[in-house]
C-alpha cells in the first residue's frame, strides 16, 4: 500500500510566524486596495500596474501552496513581503527614493541580504536532496549564493532601465550629480553584492563550523513540509535512522 505521508505534504501547523504572515497580507493588501482605487481615480496607471504587482508577487506563495502544495516558510515570506512594500510601494508610489537618500542604500543591501538567503536555501537543498546527485562544499554553496543574488541583482536593473526607456518612469535615480542613472546603477550592484557577500560569508561560517542556523532552520521546515518534493531524501533519511 502506498504512505500517503510520502504522497501529499503536511498541512503547515499555524504557528506565531504563520499567523503573523496571514496578519500582515490582510493588512498590507487593505492598504493597497485603498491606494488602487485612489490612483486608478487618478489615472497613475504606472502606480496601479506596481500595486497589482506587488499584490500577485504577496499571494505568490499562497497560491503555490494551495495549488501545487508547495510550502514556503513563512519567516522567509514575511521578509519578502515587507521588502516589496517598502521598495515598491513606500519606494516607488510614495518616492521614498526621494524623501529619503538612504533608501535605495537600505532597500538594495536588504535585497543582497534576502537574495543571499534564497539562493542558500536552493542550493542547499539540492545538496540534502539525493536525487539531484549533488555534494557540494560550504565554500561552493556560498559562492553560489552570493552570484545567485548579484546576478538576481543585476537583472533587476535591466528591468528597471526597461521601464524607465518603454514607459518614461523614473526608476533609475539622478545621482551625485548623473542625471542618467548610471551612477544610480552602479551604487545599486555594490550595495546588492555587499550584502550578498555578508550573507555568503556568513552562511559559510556556519557550514563549516557545522552550526545550525536560522537558514537550515527554514531548510528543514520546509523538507519537513513538502515530503513529496523529497521522497528519496525522507527515504534516505529513515534508513539511517
Amino acid at each position: 500500500m502506498t504512505n500517503q505521508h510520502s504522497i501529499h505534504p503536511t498541512p503547515p501547523l499555524k504557528g506565531k510566524a504563520e499567523l503573523i504572515h496571514r496578519y500582515l497580507v490582510i493588512f498590507l493588501h487593505v492598504i493597497m486596495g485603498i491606494e488602487l482605487a485612489a490612483v486608478l481615480y487618478e489615472g497613475h496607471w504606472i502606480h496601479a500596474f506596481l500595486l497589482i504587482a506587488i499584490s500577485i508577487i504577496t499571494l505568490l506563495p499562497i497560491v503555490l501552496n494551495r495549488k501545487f502544495r508547495i510550502y514556503i516558510p513563512a519567516e522567509f515570506q514575511i521578509l519578502t513581503i515587507i521588502f516589496v512594500f517598502a521598495a515598491l510601494f513606500l519606494g516607488e508610489i510614495h518616492r521614498y527614493y526621494d524623501r529619503w537618500w538612504w533608501w535605495d542604500i537600505a532597500l538594495h543591501g536588504s535585497s543582497g541580504l534576502l537574495l543571499g538567503i534564497f539562493g542558500f536555501l536552493l542550493v542547499y537543498v539540492l545538496n540534502e536532496n539525493e536525487r539531484a546527485q549533488l555534494s557540494m562544499r560550504p565554500r561552493f554553496i556560498a559562492l553560489f549564493a552570493f552570484v545567485f543574488a548579484v546576478a538576481v541583482g543585476a537583472l533587476w536593473e535591466i528591468f528597471e532601465f526597461a521601464v524607465d526607456q518603454i514607459f518614461g518612469a523614473n526608476m533609475q535615480k539622478p545621482m551625485l550629480g548623473d542625471d542618467s542613472g548610471l551612477t544610480d546603477t552602479m551604487w545599486d550592484l555594490i550595495v546588492d553584492a555587499i550584502g550578498a557577500l555578508i550573507i555568503s560569508l556568513w552562511g559559510w561560517w556556519y557550514l563549516m563550523r557545522r552550526k545550525r542556523s536560522f537558514i537550515e532552520v527554514w531548510i528543514d521546515k520546509f523538507i519537513t513540509r513538502n515530503p513529496h518534493l523529497f521522497r528519496s531524501y525522507h527515504s534516505s533519511k529513515s534508513e539511517k535512522d
